[in-house]
């Protein structure tokens, strides 16, 4: 038996060293090289049978569509692209109490027709049969097992053979012949392999959780955001109800797609409506406030953009955003100032987006302009009308993509009047009750609105 061979491997980018160091060399994290031991590989190849294989030409490649496997959470199927792709491996990442198990339990029992096969190594059987009574759903052919060992979780997997997987979560998994403990990076790569060979070679597809760093980004070494066909992140804020699903990665699908959830009681409940719990209804107009339609992938979602402009009391003047780019509001104050003559210098600027959103489509500029106006002016706007266009830095309105979903969207929630460019290509969709105004500046707006 040759000897193992000791090195130090980065928790965070995998980066190996001979020897232990305070400060990774490669990603400059702090306290993050681990000892592990790894037996030397042999030199000798020429042993090694050389697969009979040949190359194809790709014209040859008859093309088949994928097989996706369909759940009853309708935001779930859209994120990965219409369904579960059968074989494929698929990564979710999110803050610890967030809601992954959960979700996760509850993707499961709403596989109807699927035999599904839960593995968790964080939870016992009382308490997933706990969590599994609080949800309002109907329990579909859900096998449960609690296990941290990839072999044993293997075995049963064929004994089974299920057509869904669930892991929860990778750091918890462990192979006898690796040294290290649970969670470490050499654990993690390998636990990853396994799972995907068993994946590719027997059919079933597999979900695995996966915890997350404080940065946010997913723990582990890079290379598990590589070897699976999926990345998804479970995020949103523990002060709201509702909770967001983004697509990082997609190999079968679109990266830009967006399923929104609201946690309640008894689950979570996926929302086809988003405008429910991003605009706050009213007895009276307020000032400051201004409704954007903006895109999360191939959705329209109306952002409530809430904006207080008050005179300075100190020196210097506070700039303060939430769920917005700080940096896009001070160009967007400048451009007022320098273009429209308002003095936003001596003033104390504060910007939120409601529900503790945060956006980044540039659409999202328009509202922003009307809702510092309406409060620098301190008169409301009117009701039913909401902003899709981005600003210029000579204060330009200028044009955004999708503006006829926008509009639709507007139309079918109710809304009266959308501002957009004035510089959008003809062929607009005809409205019967949405009234669309163009504006090319920013005076324009001002004119049209106060």
């Amino acid at each position: 038996m040759s000897k193992l061979k000791s090195i130090f491997v980065c928790q965070e980018c995998g980066t190996t060293s001979p020897k232990w160091m305070g400060k990774c060399s490669s990603c400059d994290a702090w306290n993050t090289l681990v000892e592990e031991f790894v037996s030397p590989v042999s030199k000798n190849i020429s042993s090694v049978p050389i697969n009979k294989t040949s190359a194809i030409l790709l014209k040859d490649i008859s093309a088949s569509e994928q097989v996706r496997l369909k759940t009853t959470d309708n935001e779930f199927n859209r994120v990965l692209g219409g369904g579960i792709v059968k074989s494929s491996l698929i990564l979710i990442g999110g803050e610890p109490g967030i809601g992954k198990s959960t979700l996760l339990l509850q993707v499961a029992m709403q596989s109807y027709g699927l035999k599904v096969l839960y593995v968790s190594g964080e939870e016992s059987e009382q308490q997933i049969k706990m969590r599994a009574e609080r949800l309002s759903v109907q329990t579909s052919e859900v096998y449960l097992f609690t296990e941290t060992n990839v072999e044993q979780v293997l075995h049963q997997a064929r004994n089974i053979q299920p057509d869904l997987m669930i892991i929860d979560s990778i750091q918890t998994l462990q192979i006898d012949g690796i040294e290290s403990a649970a969670g470490s990076v050499s654990q993690v790569r390998e636990a990853t392999y396994s799972l995907q060979n068993f994946a590719k070679k027997n059919g079933p597809a597999i979900i695995i959780v996966s915890h997350i760093t404080k940065e946010g980004v997913i723990a582990g070494p890079k290379l598990l955001e590589h070897m699976v066909d999926t990345v998804l992140q479970f995020e949103g804020d523990r002060h709201y109800n509702y909770r967001m699903l983004r697509t990082i990665k997609n190999r079968f699908g679109s990266t830009s797609e967006l399923g929104i959830y609201e946690m309640l009681g008894s689950g979570l409940r996926a929302v086809d409506n988003p405008s429910e719990l991003l605009v706050t209804i009213r007895d009276e107009p307020a000032s400051g406030v201004a409704i954007a339609a903006t895109m999360e992938g191939m959705r329209v979602l109306m952002v409530e953009v809430q904006a207080l402009v008050s005179g300075a009391v100190y020196g210097t003047p506070q700039r303060s955003s939430t769920g917005y780019d700080l940096r896009r509001l001070h160009m967007i104050l400048a451009v007022l100032d320098k273009r429209c003559g308002f003095r936003f210098g001596s003033k104390d600027v504060f910007l939120n987006i409601t529900g503790g959103m945060k956006v980044d489509d540039p659409s999202t500029d328009l509202a922003v302009i009307a809702a510092l106006l309406s409060s620098y002016e301190d008169i409301p706007l009117k009701e039913n009308i909401c902003f899709a266009a981005e600003i210029g830095l000579s204060g330009e309105i200028r044009p955004v993509n999708k503006v006829e979903q926008r509009i639709a969207e507007a139309e079918k929630l109710g809304y009266q009047q959308i501002y957009i460019s004035k510089f959008h290509s003809k062929g607009l969709p005809k409205t019967q009750q949405l009234n669309i105004v163009s504006v090319s500046k920013v005076e324009n707006l001002f004119q049209k609105l106060f």
